[in-house]
């Protein structure tokens, strides 16, 4: 239906016209077409530009003023044309986005929902001056249907251009490349080619580069089978290779570059295809007025340097979370650690808690650089996010003195609100985990360690699960949602190995240190007797666990 809205002084010369259903814009009262001269079921009325047949439509006894409301419709309707999509999407003031959550394009992080097509998108819409709405979908499949029928302006699925896209997509290259790249479990048999896997299926996610590349190689060697699974995302076929329930499969480069310190056994056998750059998808039902105005954004922002710093923000530092070798951190203990030692000691006492774990997590968060900045606007040398200093009342999170003094009270906060009947070291670890991905993620992945008979008071037995929270079939589980669950397994880990060398190389020197100790209230990784109270283990106590419901599938092995 077309609506058009006049203003008691028409002027033909300001009306905004459209068609469909968007609103012909003016000041005043409303003339609906419809209500004057064009029944709604007369093909006439879907002809908005056939002047003969319009003026057929109208109806033979017509006032006056609606005559003249219908010749001033028509006149409009041959003048105007449909506002373009960049237009429209000015004029509603929304940019409507739909994306799937997956690391390489959209999660919610620290300081909220981030990825590269994310902040990208975020970008676009600052640049048109509107609003960035995102709906997430549950997979590419989503995306892709919601686009062919143009509910989006914007789809962020992580494909490259294909074939089938060429009426039903338009595409632009978004800056990254990827490959379609064979893996296998390190026990399976290495396939060298596609020829060593006749007979062997090769496992997908559904609606991804990687079906039709296989479906043209089908003819050359019509051996080769796959298996898509519309249920997993990337990070569940890799568990799955992992555990060796799938020995071979097909995934992504580039979501394997971000997921692969997470799954040792899984190894990287040979790649298929070209490779290619990653695009957003736009409806082929649009004009290109957005496709060209995205365009100019990419040129402009890779010419300010704007994309490679997200690039190298996101993929720059796929191995940001394995430890520095003992070499380098030998060398900034001796370097960097006596112009902040004093510091962590003062801190750590008035927060009652060890120096050496202080400063054991200011070396993971920054490398004790207190001019250390992320492109997520944390920063300091304790790396503190900007809601956090303002909670706990520091204005300069660049000044070394406040972000230890900031860094030690939040940390106070977390571990207190770990339970206390979790013993040592045990609590502490948690309140690490808790420290860098958040209490409410960490409180998921307790509560699925003990839906699966394990202990949730337990760390050896919770890291399991954190990693679950990346994969969806989990985290639509849980309470709070996706998360990066593998990241505050490798932060603990860290934390204990840069620790266990300070605590080797400096012991505790002074009398109140070693008196502390003994202190319940005293945080530290040090365990002491008090901390080995005889915990029950899952098996003795059945009735307060519950088995694993079925659909959460397989447990990942220990990291």
């Amino acid at each position: 239906m077309i609506n058009f809205i006049d203003r008691p002084s028409t002027s033909v010369d300001h009306w905004e016209c459209g068609y469909g259903d968007h609103t012909f814009k003016d000041t005043g009262c409303r003339y609906r077409i419809s209500d004057v001269c064009v029944h709604p079921d007369d093909p006439a009325a879907m002809e908005n530009r056939d002047l003969p047949r319009l003026l057929t439509a109208c109806k033979p006894t017509v006032t006056y003023k609606s005559v003249l409301a219908c010749t001033l419709a028509v006149l409009i309707l041959t003048g105007c044309s449909q506002p373009s999509t960049l237009q429209e999407i000015r004029n509603e003031g929304v940019l409507h986005v739909i994306t799937r959550v997956t690391p390489s394009i959209y999660y919610e992080g620290r300081e909220g929902p981030t990825g590269y097509d994310y902040e990208l998108a975020r970008l676009f819409a600052d640049e048109l001056g509107v609003e960035l709405r995102l709906r997430i979908a549950e997979d590419n499949t989503e995306v892709l249907s919601v686009l062919s029928r143009n509910f989006a302006h914007i789809g962020l699925a992580g494909l490259s251009r294909q074939p089938l896209f060429e009426n039903q997509y338009k595409t632009l290259p978004t800056g990254i490349e990827a490959q379609s790249i064979v893996v296998y479990n390190r026990d399976a048999e290495r396939p060298e080619a596609l020829t060593d896997l006749a007979g062997r299926p090769l496992h997908l996610v559904s609606d991804s580069n990687h079906e039709y590349q296989l479906q043209a190689l089908a003819d050359s060697e019509p051996r080769i089978s796959w298996q898509v699974h519309p249920g997993l995302d990337a990070a569940g076929i890799l568990a799955r290779v992992e555990s060796g329930e799938f020995p071979y499969a097909v995934v992504s480069s580039n979501e394997l570059e971000l997921n692969h310190v997470f799954f040792p056994q899984v190894k990287q056998a040979f790649a298929i295809g070209d490779v290619k750059e990653l695009t957003w998808l736009f409806p082929a039902s649009q004009d290109d007025s957005l496709v060209n105005a995205a365009k100019l954004f990419f040129e402009k922002v890779a010419t300010d340097g704007t994309m490679a710093q997200l690039s190298e923000r996101f993929y720059g530092h796929l191995d940001h979370l394995n430890y520095v070798g003992a070499r380098t951190f030998m060398h900034h203990v001796e370097n960097r650690l006596p112009d902040y030692k004093a510091l962590f000691r003062d801190y750590a006492d008035a927060f009652n808690m060890d120096w050496r774990l202080l400063a054991a997590i200011g070396y993971q968060e920054s490398h004790w650089r207190p001019n250390a900045v992320s492109p997520t606007g944390v920063r300091g040398l304790m790396m503190l996010t900007r809601n956090t200093a303002n909670h706990i009342g520091i204005n300069n999170r660049l000044d070394a003195e406040e972000s230890i003094q900031g860094g030690a009270k939040y940390f106070r906060m977390v571990h207190e609100k770990i339970p206390e009947r979790i013993a040592e070291p045990d609590r502490t670890w948690f309140a690490l985990a808790s420290y860098n991905v958040g209490f409410g993620h960490l409180e998921d992945a307790r509560r699925l360690t003990e839906s699966a008979g394990k202990n949730p008071d337990r760390w050896m037995d919770v890291k399991e699960f954190l990693p679950l929270l990346a994969q969806k079939e989990w985290y639509t589980k849980t309470r709070f949602g996706y998360a990066r669950g593998h990241e505050p397994v490798l932060y603990v880990q860290n934390i204990r190995r840069y620790y266990d060398v300070l605590a080797r190389m400096m012991k505790p020197s002074e009398d109140k240190d070693m008196e502390r100790v003994d202190d319940p209230s005293f945080v530290s990784l040090e365990q002491t007797d008090t901390d080995m109270p005889d915990a029950k283990l899952p098996e003795e106590q059945p009735d307060m666990r519950a088995g694993l419901p079925p659909e959460l599938g397989m447990i990942p092995p220990t990291l």
